[in-house]
């Protein structure tokens, strides 16, 4: 059935060699881009595990120091609209002191003229009941 000359190791040689050629010219090369591309794959993951987590902690950086920026504006806004509003009340203060006191000096004024328009009035009535004291009794009375 088997014949076991020659050729059994023969072909025995033949299948080692062509297995160590393979093995040389294609397994190799090919175990080695492969396990080449699995170490880029894992370094660039872990890159971008790196790169994630420090976009991540900016991020969180990024957004306590706007809340602290919309806190500080707030407060700035608060203190503005404080400072307005005292600066508003410190003139409206002043409008209404300097209202009263021009209202004063018009009373004062108005008080002044009435006296003087009394007296004048006083004086008009004393010289009009003199003349009608004159034309009454005759210029020798007086």
């Amino acid at each position: 059935m088997f014949d076991f000359d020659a050729t059994l190791p023969l072909m025995a040689v033949q299948f080692l060699v062509l297995a160590a050629l393979l093995n040389a010219v294609f397994y190799k090369p090919l175990t080695k881009v492969i396990e080449e591309r699995d170490q880029y794959i894992r370094t660039n993951e872990s890159e971008a595990k790196e790169r994630l987590s420090k976009a991540e902690q900016l991020a969180t950086q990024y957004e306590l120091q706007l809340a602290d920026a919309r806190r500080q504006s707030q407060a700035a806004i608060a203190s503005a609209q404080a400072e307005a509003q005292k600066l508003a009340s410190q003139r409206i203060a002043e409008a209404q002191k300097e209202a009263q006191i021009q209202r004063e000096q018009a009373q004062q004024e108005i008080e002044q003229q009435k006296q003087s328009a009394l007296r004048s009035l006083e004086q008009q009535v004393d010289a009009l009941s003199r003349q009608i004291l004159e034309k009454l009794l005759g210029t020798a009375a007086v």
